[in-house]
């Protein structure tokens, strides 16, 4: 195919990240290797050309069914966990050999939800990132589901994949996935096409996005690759979706699958995050002139806008702010526990502080943790 025809935004990046489901993965509980031989196949034909590779993969779990006997995906956590723990090390044996073929070396990175939105963890995993592709080594990225609690969980690596391109300052993101690209409804089904290039949410609306994918060993659908997709645009980050099977001409700049373009710029990932990656422990009601600072004027929240708490939530949480016709408005890092705040609502931070002591001067929800929804 002639350059002219290739995508600039895959062609001239420096840094890709490229994330892979388990049901591109793997068949019937086992790592499929002339498919992951595929992929890696490719991710070293783009280094081989000084393009720096970072690997998000999924798998784990679904590599450590068949040696533990187990005929399909545990429902319980626990299990799931020792199965990650058992898959882990066979999925990185796979991909170190796969890659040793092509003279590289592979680092495995696990990572949870404070890697990439706590301040210190997230300038220490940057710092890993950094030091691994300047040795020319290839991270390859998974959720650390041994420890992950369901509370805590990316809840997919889709959107790992999206806060990691942001994390190590990515040029584009590749999402791979069974299916091709994005369509205007079900693929399996006569007269729907594909959208070759999505341009904002406006594209998104007319299409019936439903959890797509059968292979029942993933988590994600085509709805958790079109957030994913949201997450990364928002922060200034190409995205390319397509097929494992594709994985090649989608690396080298031809024009398969779908393609997502930049909508915003980047901002802080721990904003992303709560946007993106977080449920509302709680709700916090406001009133009209609340509402009004934080979404007109980009105020903190002080205990004297609140009306009303609701839910059990812990200082630190994420909650959602709301309005008194019930729309969430924004969702914020709470600085306080719910039993604290009931007898400080309507009360200025000054009266609180001269009755309570200095303690009580703080925002409930600080404008650097509170993101627009």
């Amino acid at each position: 195919m002639g350059d002219n025809k290739r995508r600039p935004e895959v062609v001239k990046a420096g840094r890709i990240v490229v994330k892979v489901g388990s049901s591109s993965l793997t068949q019937r509980g086992r790592i499929d290797l002339e498919r992951l031989r595929l992929l890696v196949d490719a991710i070293a034909a783009r280094r081989g050309e000084g393009t720096e590779v970072v690997l998000v993969s999924s798998g784990a779990i679904a590599a450590g069914l068949t040696p533990m006997g187990l005929r399909s995906r545990p429902r319980d956590l626990a299990t799931q966990q020792a199965a990650a723990s058992v898959g882990q090390g066979l999925l990185m044996a796979r991909y170190s050999d796969a890659f040793a073929a092509h003279g590289l070396r592979v680092g495995q990175v696990l990572l949870t939800v404070d890697d990439v939105t706590r301040r210190s963890h997230y300038r220490n995993a940057y710092r890993t990132f950094a030091r691994l592709l300047e040795l020319g080594v290839v991270p390859i990225v998974n959720e650390n589901d041994t420890v992950a609690t369901t509370e805590i969980r990316f809840g997919d690596n889709d959107r790992l994949a999206a806060l990691t391109s942001h994390l190590v300052h990515t040029d584009l993101l590749v999402l791979l996935s069974d299916v091709d690209g994005l369509y205007d409804g079900d693929p399996r089904k006569p007269g729907t096409t594909m959208l070759t290039d999505v341009r904002g949410p406006a594209d998104l609306l007319p299409l019936q996005i439903g959890r797509t994918g059968s292979s029942g060993v993933g988590t994600g659908g085509m709805q958790t690759k079109v957030e994913a997709a949201a997450i990364a645009t928002e922060a200034g980050i190409p995205v390319v979706l397509t097929s494992a099977a594709r994985v090649g001409e989608a690396l080298r700049g031809d024009p398969v699958g779908t393609l997502f373009h930049p909508t915003g710029r980047r901002r802080k990932t721990r904003l992303l995050w709560l946007a993106h990656a977080t449920s509302g422990q709680g709700r916090l009601v406001l009133d009209e002139g609340a509402v009004r600072a934080i979404t007109e004027r980009r105020s903190s929240l002080l205990p004297a806008g609140i009306s009303a708490v609701e839910g059990n939530f812990s200082a630190g949480d994420p909650v959602d702010l709301i309005s008194s016709a019930g729309v969430v408005i924004a969702r914020g890092l709470v600085n306080y526990d719910a039993a604290e705040l009931p007898e400080l609502l309507g009360r200025s931070t000054r009266d609180l502080a001269r009755e309570l002591g200095p303690t009580y001067e703080r925002e409930v929800v600080h404008r650097d943790d509170l993101v627009l929804l």
